[in-house]
């Protein structure tokens, strides 16, 4: 399949106001940008805190793009990670990691992978490789565990076996401290910073019983955590003052986050989540922040009532960069730092999963300047997205399906 762009006529374009003064400008050049690609009716009548938060004007890549599945035979996959030599790490909601190459030849589950809980939305969930992944032929994962008391998300670490069919000497370096029945909202993606320790991105389980732990600095519940390859509180971590106040919290406030990314310019932390009937949101975190759920948000419950005091706004708690409503569920996400496509040059890129489309973002000074919606006739839930040093961009679907999206090659 092949998707042609074509640029918008320059009388389209939208001026699109700044949300807030910051320290990260940069020189985006956005082009032009139309009316924007939601036209479905909102949830609510809350009105956005600033100028672009939602229903930022349309864009559209002007490269012909080329799409190609790569394979249709996977199960439920949920994270995708690049190998160096070309190959995709995969890892299915069931329990297994797979290797995928790019023929779509699909390897035989991994052995060594512990149990987990797929009941529900749990399973076998984000992954990541070590960035020394080349000589120490490590990688990371996320997964639903059943414990005494319930169930939680919980951190492994394993080395990939030299005949690619085992993962040596797993541990499990990290769990959630707060145990619940629930089988929803565990998060949950995994990835490095700069300094080599581990982002952990937590759900806070869904339940009532559990929506208020995503402000308590005492569980772990609804938060974004940084810690070691070993599993401890990184030194440096944000001091979270309260009594109790768990040591690897970054930030607090979450609701089901699925989504991590760092900026290739800034190197800061991007993080999507999950909103109720409506808020879906995109944040640029910052350290030791309260992003505000469930005490503040853009969303109602599902069946319509009001959520808390009904108030998307308080003092002391982040607004989301971005938000939509109606929701696109927006999962595993990416930042394109290639240059075969240079309008996609630091843009990111979210599966969304209702939405049935690849969410593009092109950020100008830390907000949504452009939205533009890839692969939107596939009928795919699009699950996790991540750029290979070939620089094209591969992304898995519930379904099972592999994508490849490429510039077309002439």
């Amino acid at each position: 399949m092949i998707i042609k762009k074509s640029i918008f006529l320059l009388a389209g374009i939208l001026a699109l106001s700044s949300c807030s003064n910051n320290d990260n400008n940069d020189d985006t050049n956005v082009g032009p940008t139309g009316p924007p690609v939601e036209t479905g009716t909102a949830n609510t009548t809350y009105t956005p805190a600033f100028s672009g938060q939602t229903r930022a004007g349309s864009i559209q890549t002007t490269t012909e793009i080329e799409s190609k599945v790569i394979t249709n035979g996977l199960s439920a996959p949920w994270g995708v990670a690049y190998l160096p030599d070309g190959r995709l790490l995969v890892t299915e909601k069931a329990g297994n990691i797979k290797i995928v190459t790019q023929a779509g030849v699909i390897s035989t589950a991994l052995t060594g992978v512990p149990a987990v809980n797929p009941a529900d939305q749990g399973g076998l969930l984000g992954i990541c490789l070590d960035p020394a992944f080349e000589t120490n032929r490590m990688i990371y994962w996320t997964f639903s565990e059943a414990v005494a008391g319930g169930n939680i998300t919980a951190v492994a670490k394993g080395r990939l076996a030299n005949n690619d069919a085992a993962i040596e000497n797993v541990t499990v370096i990290y769990r959630s401290n707060t145990p619940n029945s629930s089988t929803l909202h565990y998060g949950s993606r995994v990835l490095f910073d700069k300094s080599g320790n581990l982002f952990v991105s937590i759900g806070e389980r869904s339940v009532l019983q559990t929506r208020p732990l995503a402000q308590a600095v005492t569980s772990s519940l609804g938060k974004i955590v940084r810690i070691t390859t070993g599993g401890q509180a990184t030194s440096g971590n944000p001091a979270f003052t309260q009594t109790g106040a768990l040591p690897e919290l970054y930030t607090i406030g979450h609701r089901n986050p699925q989504g991590l990314a760092i900026h290739p310019t800034t190197g800061e932390l991007w993080q999507s989540e999950h909103g109720p009937r409506g808020g879906d949101e995109l944040n640029r975190i910052t350290a030791g922040a309260n992003y505000g759920w469930p005490t503040i948000t853009y969303g109602i419950e599902y069946g319509g009532a009001k959520i808390g005091d009904g108030i998307t706004q308080q003092t002391g708690m982040e607004q989301p960069v971005y938000y939509w409503d109606p929701v696109v569920s927006p999962s595993g996400m990416t930042f394109y730092a290639g240059n075969r496509v240079p309008e996609w040059q630091n843009n990111l890129f979210i599966g969304s999963l209702s939405g049935s489309h690849i969410v593009r973002l092109a950020i100008k000074d830390n907000k949504v300047a452009g939205e533009e919606r890839l692969l939107a006739g596939e009928g795919q839930r699009f699950r996790d997205i991540t750029q290979g040093k070939d620089e094209a961009l591969y992304a898995v679907t519930d379904q099972g399906r592999l994508y490849k999206i490429d510039k077309k090659q002439n």
